[in-house]
């Protein structure tokens, strides 16, 4: 941090940009005393790590997905909320100060091996930024250069999707090639097994696109980027040494990976490492428990669904699973569940005391309350006081990455499910089907989320990537590259009750917690949370409700229209950006 204080005031006097290629760049003093030395290289670099997502980006990463419940429609969602006035993400600062890097990294005084390192770990960053930007808006502007005030390239028009997914993964090459860096246990910097670990997500997402995406006419190209994201990963697999994390048991070792305060090494990447002794905290438990601060979000009963049971059956092969209540239904399933929501057993600690913790309904809508990024101590509940590390990059991903490339080719084995699907299960406490790839295509996850998938492994593939990556801002980006939209506009339903005014004990500690009644409420009993299951509240739909009336699955604002549109697939150009320069044009259906 203090050389990152050191970076940022050095910069502050070598270079400056503005938000946005319409606004005009003031101009640069030389920067000689930055690129003479690599300790000048190496403060300037620092400032790349800007690109980044923070630990707050990953905890709300996945508030807008197809298995979040939350308070509000997004208005992303809402039909005629949201348009060109309202869209954000043009924001060319961090681009202006990479390209100067590389425009001005050319002084012989500092060795060639040394140049090419600095202008690797340039060029990843260049990737990350570009990356971003065409999964948001799709055709960008590629700029390769670091612009003069009077430059007219600042008003030129956007530039092809494949012109610069291809200059993306030409700056990913390099970086793979020359960065010199193999390990950083602090898991904070970027090294050559970050890079190829990133080249494996963007390349999957890419091929992915294409092959789905058809409109764009670029299928013929899909497979060439799906066979650059198997070599990357395998790359991390063979080169890196890698593993997932073990430590804890199948019982905690995968929540461990998100709650640790130093990175879990052996899993972790690259993180957004949070430290106390430099106040560098984040508010994941914030965010995930208050009724005011967050969004509230839950997990869908549709999504949980997909989680196997331990002996590596579907969950919905079971007869009468629709019908089971919340402390059945949760039972003898993929370890990760009990990492991922309140169940069971699960207790918070409050001071000198540890209590049960079922899930809370001042919180959740649905009774699938997450924990998989909070503390369990209720002292870092209100506030950004988080110690907890999250990872960016992990070796889980790789894994995923690896497969889902091979499925998609369709050179997928079964010695490739062992070591990735089958991997991840066997540490999640599955038991079945760890050895070979399935042969019979599930007709739940056909039915409700991919019809238009046939291939049993690819199906288990995506199960897989769902699950293993929950809350970890994935998703959206997910339904993109797969042309899933439809999947937004999923019920946003919650655990079955059986009936109302029955008090519900949710773990099954001999304590009853909810019930949920119509009218007028029963008798207050203690500990019990009573909600209002009415059709109508004061006068209006009330948002939560029951599916059958009186009993069925909770819903959560059915009343509230979520309409997916093939436009939302790209966001908007911003107005404000288009009204300075018109070459920009506009994304098809934001006209």
């Amino acid at each position: 941090m203090k050389q990152y204080l050191t970076t940022f005031l050095l910069l502050c006097l070598a270079l400056a940009g503005c938000d946005s290629l319409d606004q005009e760049p003031e101009a640069t003093v030389t920067g000689s005393a930055v690129f003479s030395s690599e300790r000048g290289l190496e403060l300037y670099a620092n400032s790349f790590y800007d690109v980044l997502p923070t630990a707050n980006d990953i905890v709300r990463g996945d508030a807008m997905a197809d298995y979040a419940a939350r308070t509000q429609v997004p208005d992303f969602l809402l039909p005629g909320a949201f348009s060109a006035r309202q869209s954000s993400g043009w924001d060319w600062r961090p681009l202006r100060n990479i390209n100067y890097f590389i425009a001005n990294n050319n002084n012989p005084a500092v060795a060639p091996a040394v140049r090419n390192h600095y202008l690797g770990l340039a060029r990843f960053f260049r990737a990350w930024f570009y990356f971003d930007k065409v999964k948001r808006f799709g055709d960008v502007p590629w700029i390769g250069k670091p612009q003069s005030v009077d430059d007219p390239t600042l008003y030129n028009a956007r530039d092809p999707r494949t012109l610069v997914m291809d200059s993306v993964l030409a700056d990913l090459n390099f970086a793979i090639q020359n960065i010199t860096t193999t390990a950083d246990n602090s898991r904070s910097l970027v090294t050559k097994q970050t890079a190829a670990a990133f080249k494996s997500r963007v390349c999957l997402f890419e091929g992915t696109f294409r092959k789905y995406q058809t409109g764009y006419g670029l299928t013929g190209s899909a497979n060439q980027w799906l066979t650059e994201a198997a070599t990357a990963a395998e790359q991390v697999m063979t080169t890196g040494g890698f593993s997932l994390n073990a430590a804890g048991g199948t019982d905690r070792a995968y929540r461990q990976v998100f709650t640790s305060q130093a990175p879990v090494g052996s899993e972790v990447i690259l993180a957004a490492v949070s430290d106390p002794a430099l106040s560098v905290y984040n508010d994941a438990n914030w965010w995930w428990t208050s009724a005011t601060y967050g969004s509230r979000v839950s997990l869908i009963r549709t999504f949980v669904n997909t989680y196997l049971n331990i002996d590596g059956t579907p969950f919905t092969s079971k007869d009468g699973y629709e019908t089971l209540p919340f402390a059945q239904e949760v039972k003898g399933r993929d370890k990760r569940l009990q990492q991922t929501i309140r169940m069971g057993d699960y207790r918070r600690t409050n001071g000198n005391t540890t209590e049960a913790a079922p899930p809370v309904f001042s919180y959740t809508y649905t009774g699938y309350q997450p924990i998989k990024l909070t503390l369990d101590d209720t002292y870092y509940d209100g506030g950004t006081r988080n110690i907890n590390s999250l990872p960016i990059i992990r070796y889980a991903e790789v894994l995923l990455n690896y497969a889902e490339a091979k499925a998609e080719l369709g050179t997928f084995t079964n010695a490739d499910w062992v070591k990735t699907i089958g991997a991840l299960r066997q540490r999640a406490g599955i038991t079945g089907g760890l050895t070979a790839k399935p042969t019979v295509a599930d007709a739940y996850l056909q039915t409700n989320y991919f019809p238009g998938i046939s291939d049993p492994a690819l199906l288990e593939i995506r199960r897989e990537r769902g699950i293993e990556l929950v809350l970890e801002g994935f998703r959206f980006a997910d339904i993109i590259r797969w042309r899933r939209g439809p999947l937004m506009e999923m019920t946003w339903n919650g655990f079955y009750v059986p009936s109302l005014n029955q008090p519900l004990d949710l773990n099954e500690d001999g304590k009853n917690d909810v019930a949920f009644y119509q009218n007028t409420a029963p008798t207050p009993a203690a500990g019990v949370t009573y909600v209002n299951v009415s059709p109508t509240l004061n006068g209006r739909a009330n948002p939560q409700q029951l599916k059958n009336g009186t009993s069925g699955e909770l819903t959560w604002l059915t009343n509230v229209p979520r309409k997916w549109d093939d436009k939302f697939y790209l966001y908007p150009i911003p107005e404000a950006d288009r009204l300075i320069n018109p070459k920009l044009g506009q994304n098809p259906g934001w006209e």
